[in-house]
């Protein structure tokens, strides 16, 4: 440990002890390095420590002691909502007054700036995409930088894109440091960087030239006992789950890779008897905090959650992590089972992976990184504009989904290509390369992770030491706990019929499909003269589908069934009793009194053969097929709205045939397709299902995307 002046010692040691509220609290190795380093010395100064090691501890213990020197208050950079809660309430226990500005609170701006004005505050928390609001930016960042007595760059793993959780607004941290006096300390923590992150951070920390020290310890965490549980199938993985669940410790956190998985999941649970509840990025704030609260207080077993649930949450008594499914890298893995065990002897970690695991890696594996053709577009259409765009005007220019275009945004606006202004984005005028090398390193990295964490569930040695090992630290050794160390912990066997009565569970069938109500705004820009609301009497009405692709039962079944290598055949018999088993559930206003089969290239048996079927298990008239008018694939699935109904807005024609039949038909026609995804083909489909004359459209689907 680096010696230091026995009064900062022996003040960092008091306030530590009224933090924690323990007279036998004591510094850890690295923390008075840390503090001494920044209050004494004005550096910048990386943490890389263990989940719970204090982290947050260095952040409150240098702002007391700097206030107390008569510096301004410590300006933290934290990426949730979630955990800025918990930090201002651990602040407060400190005896520091610590406030936050978020999307929120901006009616509270205002006071906020006036208490930070008068001194009233230690701590000013704000997430990074604030550091690009353009009220913030310009209103209030400049007195910040001027007035703050220490930056906190908190889960610092964000900056880099080399990182399992990277966020671009964390880029723009190597802004506001520029904008720093010289000597003002800064202070960068995380728990799951590996050295290539670690390189990454501390360049984007050192802008300027500045010296950046680390403080690295142990990533080793003495109270996990780590296990993988391979099952060969969903039944088996939630039949055990149901089974077992009651046995691990305390409560704690059941992670699923999808949505729709950790719903299912959770319903599961709820019906074997189990006080469990879902959180994902779909629960409301509101809903979220209540649900947060119930887990630390103990009122549920546990939450079923997609990683929505993560940085922002701390329990220390936290007693198991389970993962239906792995995350796509060790690192990620670390941090979300660095959750459980922080104040605990033994908390229980647990991987139930599945064959489905790398298809869901993939998908998100470059969800960050921009594309050339997109960032083109968009530049092309900024510099030609003379005005600021919308982010929805700007869809109607690039063919990407609103959460990836403002991902890509984000992107060149760290870069300097765009900037974000009141109403929208403009172009800088500065040139900008797509840095294609950069891109394929980093895709590269997440194919190494992905091969890393199948690595991690077939080692046959110590799995601590494997994840330590993954994320660099020299301090790597054979934790002596897991189930390759001490053997398995868990009982492997799933309870007798617990298996059976998840594969009822996961049989259950029927997803709802809400019609669209509104086009796209812009459209003209793409040639189609639609706009505004969509008249009532050309909507279709609420549908269903059999599952969603990503659903833990039918969806598995669908997936395999709809993947392009697959050849089209008819249905056989188990889907087409998952069909009747959607209608005989589907409460509709007014029973269809046709079937009309969509048009399809890729799958005309299947589609043919399920409307068929449905119309002769219901005695209806089958009316015919809507017919292609020309025979251009609409491209592949997953672009944004304005892009996906320019797509498909002409696609279709009614024949004389069908349009005869319906004009015999007094009721709605069920439509029946294989898959939907923007929801635009049946839309447009159904459109002119109705002006052909049908009374209402009824959508089905086999499978929706998402």
């Amino acid at each position: 440990m680096t010696s230091t002046a026995p009064s900062l010692a022996v003040e960092a040691g008091s306030l530590l002890r009224a933090l924690v509220g323990r007279e036998d609290a004591e510094l850890r190795d690295g923390q008075l390095e840390a503090v001494e380093a920044l209050v004494d010395g004005g550096a910048r100064v990386l943490v890389v420590q263990r989940t719970g090691w204090g982290k947050s501890a260095v952040y409150f213990l240098a702002t007391a002691l700097l206030r107390a020197r008569g510096a301004g208050p410590t300006l933290i950079v934290s990426p949730l909502l979630a955990l800025m809660r918990d930090q201002v309430e651990a602040a407060g226990r400190a005896g520091l007054r610590a406030v936050t500005m978020n999307s929120a609170n901006a009616d509270e701006w205002a006071s906020v700036s006036a208490a930070l004005a008068a001194g009233e505050v230690d701590l000013l928390l704000v997430s990074p995409e604030r550091l690009n609001n353009p009220r913030f930016r310009d209103e209030q960042l400049p007195r910040l930088a001027e007035a703050t007595g220490l930056l906190v760059v908190d889960e610092a793993h964000c900056i880099s894109d080399w990182g399992h959780d990277f966020r671009p607004d964390y880029r723009r941290i190597r802004d506001l440091l520029a904008t720093l006096p010289a000597g003002r300390p800064v202070l960068a923590t995380t728990a799951t960087a590996n050295q290539r992150v670690v390189d990454d951070v501390v360049e984007q920390l050192g802008a300027g030239g500045s010296p950046v020290r680390t403080v690295r310890g142990s990533l080793a965490r003495a109270s996990l006992r780590l296990g993988v549980l391979p099952l060969p199938t969903p039944e088996a993985r939630l039949g055990w789950l149901a089974g077992r669940l009651g046995e691990l410790p305390g409560s704690g956190i059941v992670y699923a890779l999808t949505v729709a998985a950790a719903e299912d999941a959770a319903a599961l649970l709820r019906a074997s008897g189990h006080e469990v509840r879902a959180y994902t990025g779909r629960t409301d704030p509101a809903d979220r905090l209540e649900l947060e609260r119930a887990l630390r207080h103990n009122e549920v077993k546990a939450l079923v959650a997609t990683s929505a649930l993560g940085m922002g949450f701390d329990k220390p008594d936290l007693g198991f992590v389970v993962h239906l499914g792995a995350p796509a890298s060790p690192v990620a893995y670390y941090q979300q089972v660095g959750r459980a065990g922080r104040a605990t002897e033994r908390a229980d970690v647990l991987l139930l992976p599945a064959p489905e695991d790398r298809e869901i890696w993939r998908y998100f594996a470059t969800a960050s990184m921009p594309r050339r053709a997109d960032a083109d577009a968009v530049l092309a259409a900024l510099t030609g504009s003379g005005k600021p765009m919308s982010t929805a005007a700007l869809e109607t220019v690039a063919d990407v989904r609103r959460t990836r275009l403002e991902l890509l945004l984000k992107v060149l606006d760290v870069e300097g290509a765009v900037h974000r202004v009141s109403g929208g984005w403009t172009s800088t005028g500065a040139g900008w390369t797509y840095d294609e090398d950069r891109y394929a390193r980093v895709a590269a990295a997440r194919e190494t992770e992905a091969a890393a964490m199948l690595g991690y569930q077939e080692t046959e040695g110590c799995r601590m030491r494997f994840l330590q090992e993954q994320l660099d630290d020299p301090g790597a050794a054979d934790c002596g706990r897991c189930d390759r160390c001490a053997g398995v912990w868990f009982d492997p066997v799933v309870p007798e019929g617990a298996a059976a009565a998840a594969g009822r569970a996961l049989r259950k069938v029927g997803v709802p499909l809400d019609p669209r109500s509104l086009w796209p705004s812009g459209m003209s820009r793409l040639g189609v003269s639609l706009t505004g609301r969509i008249p009532a009497a050309d909507r279709v009405e609420e549908g269903r589908a059999v599952a969603r692709l990503t659903d833990l039962g039918w969806g598995q079944r669908l997936r395999t069934l709809l993947a392009s290598a697959t050849p089209d055949t008819p249905a056989d018999d188990a889907l087409l009793t998952a069909c009747v088993d959607v209608l005989a559930g589907w409460t509709w206003t007014n029973r269809p009194v046709g079937v009309v089969a969509m048009p399809s290239l890729r799958r005309p048996k299947l589609v043919a053969s399920v409307a068929a079927h449905l119309a002769a298990l219901g005695r209806l008239p089958l009316a015919g097929s809507l017919a292609l008018a020309h025979d251009e694939s609409p491209g592949e699935p997953g672009g944004n709205s304005a892009f996906r109904l320019a797509a498909v807005h002409d696609r279709f024609t009614v024949p004389a045939a069908l349009a005869d039949a319906l004009s015999h038909l007094e009721g709605p026609v069920l439509l029946v397709d294989d898959l939907v995804d923007s929801r635009w083909t049946v839309t447009v489909a159904g459109r002119l299902l109705r002006q052909a004359g049908a009374d209402g459209v009824l959508p089905f689907a086999l499978a929706v995307a998402a």
